[in-house]
């Protein structure tokens, strides 16, 4: 289990998230956007994963963390980005990611849903 310090736990350290499941977000500090298919209350990474980040922008492990179909200019591929790190999207602009298909479907507002039977 996560070490959160003297006396915390992920119960106790954990909140509501801001954004939704299918909710098209960007990063507030990189290049890309995506849509995001799941939620985890706090970090649920690896250790090794999380002191890979420089210190200096190193986010909070007491937040929802965001798993996403994420695309820049160049690539498509699955981000997980603190809660902090992420902005609604309003570009209207459409997704490409090839992931999307298999989990969501379009709602016709710029946003998405879990597709019949793909959630489990």
């Amino acid at each position: 289990m996560p070490d959160y310090g003297p006396g915390m736990s992920e119960t106790s350290l954990s909140r509501s998230a801001r954004f939704d499941i299918g909710q098209v977000v960007r990063h507030r500090v990189f290049p890309f956007r995506g849509v995001i298919f799941d939620v985890d209350p706090v970090f649920a990474n690896t250790e090794e994963w999380w002191l890979a980040i420089p210190e200096t922008i190193r986010p909070r492990k007491d937040q929802p963390f965001y798993h996403l179909f994420a695309e820049n200019d160049d690539s498509e591929y699955i981000a997980y980005v603190s809660e902090q790190n992420l902005l609604p999207d309003t570009s209207g602009k459409p997704l490409r990611h090839g992931g999307i298909g298999a989990v969501l479907e379009a709602k016709g507002d710029g946003s998405y849903r879990i597709r019949a039977g793909g959630a489990n």
